[in-house]
Order: structure tokens, then sequence, then C-alpha cells
């Protein structure tokens, strides 16, 4: 079984910053991830707040992030999905689909998965009308119907880009305003994206594929069916803690990894950073900060530098 000093689960923007760290300050490090690299931020259109960046798809600033990691050492195994985490003893195991490692710290940044709807025709459609990533899937409904639902950020970029590809664009939000930034919502409304409010979609009706869905008001009570092609649901995430939960990692509530103000875990020499911890704001930005102190908790509970005071 092949030793490495830091093992960081999952690629997106914070495990690939964590690499980063790792791998500057001298550990040994491997990153795995069960897809390929980049997580949710891969899939975003576009990306207005990252400093530095006034504007980038996030498939564009996870593979600058990609390449600064691979830059510094970082062996990367994409396409190898962790399935058990043994972290009882002093060397931590982790087992993929493809072989097992030990490790002297781990870090968990695998992310969240998208939230579904879970009303009649969801699971039909996926595939065939129904997506949960509109820079994946939007280049399908060109000149076509599309419905977006949800209102934050990720709901409103979302509508922003297919604007540019369908003919008409409706976002139903179950409040009468957006979560999303201020800015996102008065660029939908320049992009004539139509908007119900205080609504909730009760069902997807098609034959093969979509053809409406059930939309209904909150407020008056009323029901209307909604003739489109394609619906995009953004309405959130969950975290992939899982695999964490059963080694003994404690979450809260909504099934979030809790850490300290050092990413550290309840478990000594295991830390979790980015989407998958119960930081309050869900963003690169905050991903990349903690990634940061991860890295460098990792290093300090590994080398023991005299500083160290974990």
């Amino acid at each position: 079984m092949e030793h490495w000093d830091l093992i960081i689960i999952g690629g997106g923007p914070a495990g690939l910053t964590a690499g980063i760290y790792g791998a500057r300050s001298g550990l040994k490090t491997l990153i795995l991830e069960e897809k390929t690299l980049g997580g949710a931020t891969a899939e975003s259109p576009l990306i207005e707040n990252y400093p530095g960046f006034p504007a980038i798809t996030g498939r564009e600033l996870v593979n600058k992030i990609a390449e600064h990691c691979r830059k510094f050492g970082v062996t990367i195994k994409e396409i190898e999905g962790v399935v058990e985490l043994d972290l009882s003893d002093g060397k931590k195991i982790v087992k993929t689909d493809q072989a097992s490692y030990s490790g002297s710290a781990v870090i968990i940044a695998t992310g969240c998965h998208y939230r579904e709807l879970d009303v009649p025709g969801e699971n039909k459609f996926r595939g065939r009308g129904i997506s949960y990533c509109a820079v994946c899937d939007g280049a399908f409904f060109k000149e076509k119907r599309v419905l977006v639902v949800g209102g934050g950020n990720s709901a409103a970029t979302s509508a922003s880009y297919l604007s540019n590809v369908a003919s008409n664009v409706k976002l139903v939000h179950r409040r009468d305003q957006l979560r999303a930034d201020e800015a996102l919502f008065r660029n939908l409304q320049e992009r004539k994206v139509e908007f119900l409010w205080n609504s909730v979609v009760k069902e997807v009706k098609g034959d093969v594929k979509v053809k409406s869905v059930v939309v209904h008001n909150k407020e008056t009570g009323e029901s209307k069916e909604v003739e489109v092609d394609g619906v995009f649901v953004q309405i959130g995430e969950a975290p992939n803690s899982q695999l964490a939960v059963k080694a003994g990692v404690k979450v809260d509530k909504g099934g979030y990894i809790i850490v300290d103000e050092r990413q550290g875990t309840n478990v000594s020499g295991v830390y979790a950073a980015g989407d998958v911890t119960n930081g309050p704001v869900k963003q690169v930005g905050t991903a990349v900060g903690q990634a940061i102190v991860a890295a460098t908790e990792a290093f300090g509970y590994i080398k023991r530098p005299y500083y160290y005071k974990g």
C-alpha cells in the first residue's frame, strides 16, 4: 500500500488548492477525484465574483488552478472514486474503486451534489429535458423554451446563460424575490427573462421528452400547465459527506462536516474544506480560503514544526 503524507479527497477548487499548499510545503500529496476535475465549479457558465477574474467560466478557472497544482508535483488521479475511509488508526486508510492508500493526514473536499425537485416526472425525463447543468446541456435547447427552477446565484447565472441560447427563458421561484446578487437580477431583467414568483413546480409532463410542467402559485392557490422543452433544476445542493459520516466524522443536521476555525474535524489529522463543510458561505473564494488553512494545518500536524500549536 503506497503511503502519502497528505491525501485529498475531491478535485474541485478546494481540493486543488489544498494540493498546491500541501505540495509547496514539501508534503507528498495525492488528490483523488471520482469524476473529472472541477466539481460543480467546472459546470458554472460564468463566475464574476472571484478576485482577479472579472469574468471567467468555471471550466477555465478550474483548469488554471489544476495547472498550478500540477506545477508543484501533486499526483492527481481522476475517475477514481473513494469507496471507504478508515480513520481509526494513526495512519489513515483511503480505499478507492481501484486501490488502497495510506496517509498521515486527510483533507475531505468532496463538495456537494445537486438537489432534486422530487416531483412526478423528474426521474422519467432526466436527460430527456430535465437537466441540472446549463453549461453541459444548454446547447441542446437552441431556440427552444426552457424553465429554470431556483432563486440563488446558480439559478440566475444559468438563466442568464440560457438566454443566449433558448428562444424563451422562464424562471420559477418559490418566493417573491431572488436570493441571487442584485447585479444578476438586473441582468436577467435586461435579458427579458420571465419570472414566475411565489411558485413551485408540481409535475413534469411529456411523452418521449419534456413537453410541459405544472406550476403552482402558492399565493393564489392556482395551478397552470406551462409548455416548455427543457427544465433546468437549480435549487441548491446537498453535501457529499456520507463516507465521512461512516468513518466517524461529525456533521451538522444538514449533513455538512463540522469544522473548527482551523478546518479540523473531530478526528485528529482529518480536515475538511469547501462546500462540504458547515461554513456559512458556499463560494469558490471561501472554498479556496478554507483549503489554504486546511493544508497549512495538515502540514503542521504531520511535520510538527516548532511553531505548530495543534
